[in-house]
């Protein structure tokens, strides 16, 4: 199963491309950086070209207007991401490689062929069009991480209607917050999953919708064994999707601006209503050209090369389904899971994606950091778990790898008889739908480290005064423009939410909201939320590193930490630690804790108090909500920090509002 020839990678590709195409040699990657960050005109044009973006239009400028935020790219292109994930249909398929490979926790695979992705594609968009779906039109989706949303999102892109899903898991309100806000034509919805072991009915939860969502005029339903009753609705999936006439085998996707709406994604939404983020075509289809370069995956520009197995393991409300999805556009054949990646409370199992990986030949493998951590922490070797052979790539993000586990991870799949194994480590976000730092498989590797900044994003870390550090931590901003960075938030009069969001700290600059450190060899280090630093004695930490030091014990499953500070009053930094089932929090469990923190840091990040909990709150992604915890320490009301709905475990909340109430009895005793 391994290829017949080495592999040049895609970076060496692109250069060589320069080199020939533009007359263009760089004598090192900072150099290239230096180059795209510079000449954005020359730059974004080089990866519309190597990209092989089409347009039956020219553009009339690449970057028409240079400005942060209402940059204008390519004034009169028009393009369409369905046209560019189908052009790859009839080479792939010749070559003997499906669309889409998908497996669910019952163990059903199904494969689907290029072909019959086209087919059903134009089927689902011809029948959307028929219920009066027309450009411009939003359409709300509310399934799993299955074939039948990829083909959906496809239908809707070819039509120029902007899509927004929501994953299955998340409550009523939490959809009905994001859909009310976009006033959505068409539902598309599952009626049940599966996860965890358990079939989860979701009948109710459409009923509610269709109550709370107005603007909704059909439901097209995706029917699933997991529902409890009927659920009335206009059309159903296998009607849609199931035509194959002469009309479906004419359909071809509208042309469409560069700068026309793809989809509406959210941001978690800790605090009031999530921002709806508005993406365009054309900065999608530049920011998956890029990602591709720089994932070295894909088979559009490597001649014969198509067999690669792309998997980056997410559910539909992650923004890495996105980029899961962007490997059709790469002409990768994806790998789907849609199930719970620990299996079952009644049966733990953190080998299931491994054993995924290994039965459908998965080369490009990847997942959350806290996803890694976990399979470390449950002592899954992948040895056990079959053919690993064909990985070549692990790809991380969601939160900073740890240096051990990157370590682990590489040993693992060593053993597991995979060769030259390369982590793609990245940092980006739902904001812009692309990453900020992350891989270069030309570059050294240092684990706990990004390798680089992505090529065109001008990525700095500034201090206090907004100047750019080298080998010291500061506040991530890009200084200019990219593509894929939000168009506009849906209903916001004047940008006043954008504007606040992104650039209230240094207008017409980027702020990210992350601590980051660029080293002088250009390697890059995420320390966590720049609003959940910890400063303790003018001394600041990312929490990350704190995390690294505490849960590298084998006691530790996972911790939290959060800095009260007060004005004129010295910080209080509570430690909230996750035990193994029979470990007790007693006085030489918290002794081991500070001494790994004395050991690896530094005892000023000692914590004040220790707390054994049951659960650290992370929200649907998986990210620590430290913010929200911290607000709600420090006075604040649950419900003004924290929804609920938006959070994996809300159930956890409890104990932490019964100490904030503690805490605020004690201080008013005082």
């Amino acid at each position: 199963m391994h290829e017949s020839a080495p592999r040049t990678p895609l970076i060496r590709l692109y250069q060589d491309w320069l080199r020939e195409q533009r007359g263009l040699v760089f004598d090192s990657f900072e150099a290239l950086w230096q180059w795209s960050v510079t000449d954005l005109d020359a730059f974004w044009q080089s990866i519309w070209d190597f990209g092989e973006l089409r347009s039956p239009t020219p553009h009339t400028a690449v970057l028409a207007e240079r400005r942060m935020p209402g940059a204008v790219w390519f004034p009169g292109a028009q393009l369409n991401y369905t046209h560019q994930v189908l052009r790859h249909a009839e080479a792939a398929h010749a070559a003997g490689q499906p669309a889409i490979v998908s497996e669910n926790e019952l163990g059903e695979v199904r494969t689907m062929s290029w072909p019959e992705l086209r087919r059903q594609v134009a089927s689902v968009a011809l029948t959307l069009r028929a219920l009066g779906v027309r450009r411009g039109d939003r359409v709300a989706a509310y399934l799993p991480n299955v074939p039948e949303t990829m083909v959906a999102f496809l239908a809707c892109s070819s039509l120029g209607a902007v899509w927004s899903v929501c994953a299955p898991d998340m409550g009523t309100a939490a959809v009905a917050d994001r859909f009310k806000q976009i006033e959505p034509k068409v539902l598309i919805a599952a009626d049940g999953v599966h996860y965890g072991g358990k079939a989860i009915d979701r009948s109710a939860v459409l009923q509610e919708l269709r109550g709370q969502l107005p603007s909704v005029q059909k439901l097209l339903l995706l029917k699933t064994p997991f529902a409890a009753a009927e659920v009335a609705h206009d059309l159903d999936w296998l009607q849609a999707a199931g035509r194959d006439d002469a009309e479906v085998a004419a359909f071809e996707p509208e042309w469409l601006p560069f700068d026309h709406p793809i989809w509406i994604v959210y941001s978690s939404g800790t605090t009031g209503l999530p921002k709806a983020i508005v993406h365009g075509q054309g900065g999608i289809l530049l920011s998956a050209a890029l990602s591709q370069i720089h994932y070295d995956v894909g088979a559009s520009y490597a001649p014969n090369s198509f067999g690669e197995r792309f998997h980056w393991y997410s559910s539909t409300g992650w923004v890495m389904w996105n980029a899961q999805l962007a490997g059709l556009a790469f002409g990768a054949t994806v790998c789907i899971y849609d199930g719970n990646p620990a299996g079952s409370k009644e049966r733990p199992d953190w080998s299931v994606l491994w054993r995924f990986a290994a039965r459908h030949g998965v080369s490009f493998f990847g997942a959350g950091a806290a996803w890694y951590a976990s399979v470390m922490k449950a002592g899954v070797r992948a040895l056990d778990c079959g053919y690993l052979s064909r990985v070549r790539v692990l790809g991380c993000t969601g939160s900073p790898l740890a240096e051990d586990v990157q370590r682990w991870g590489t040993a693992q799949l060593t053993d597991a008889g995979a060769r030259d194994i390369w982590w793609c480590n990245i940092s980006g976000g739902t904001d812009f739908c692309g990453a900020f730092v992350g891989g270069n498989r030309e570059l050294p590797e240092v684990p706990g480290q990004m390798q680089c900044r992505f090529l065109g994003a001008a990525v700095y870390a500034w201090n206090e005064s907004g100047e750019a550090v080298i080998d010291e931590v500061g506040e991530l901003v890009c200084t200019e423009p990219i593509p894929s960075m939000p168009l506009q938030l849906w209903n916001d009069p004047g940008n006043a939410r954008y504007l606040s969001s992104y650039f209230d700290t240094y207008p017409g600059v980027w702020r990210h909201g992350d601590w980051i450190k660029i080293g002088r060899d250009g390697g890059c280090v995420i320390y966590g939320r720049s609003d959940a630093t910890i400063n303790r004695q003018g001394l600041r930490m990312g929490t990350s590193e704190i995390y690294s030091a505490v849960e590298a014990l084998p006691e530790v499953l996972d911790s939290m930490v959060v800095d009260l500070e007060y004005l004129g009053r010295e910080s209080y930094m509570p430690l909230f630690v996750v035990l193994r089932p029979g470990v007790a929090l007693d006085d030489a469990m918290k002794q081991k804790i500070n001494a790994a923190i004395r050991t690896s840091l530094s005892p000023r990040f000692l914590p004040d108090e220790i707390f054994q909990v049951a659960e650290v709150p992370r929200t649907l992604s998986g990210k620590k909500q430290e913010l929200p915890i911290k607000k709600l320490l420090l006075g604040q009301p649950l419900a003004k920090v924290v929804n609920k709905e938006a959070m994996a475990n809300p159930g956890c909340l409890d104990w932490y509002e019964q100490l904030a109430a503690s805490r605020s009895r004690d201080a008013s005793a005082s």
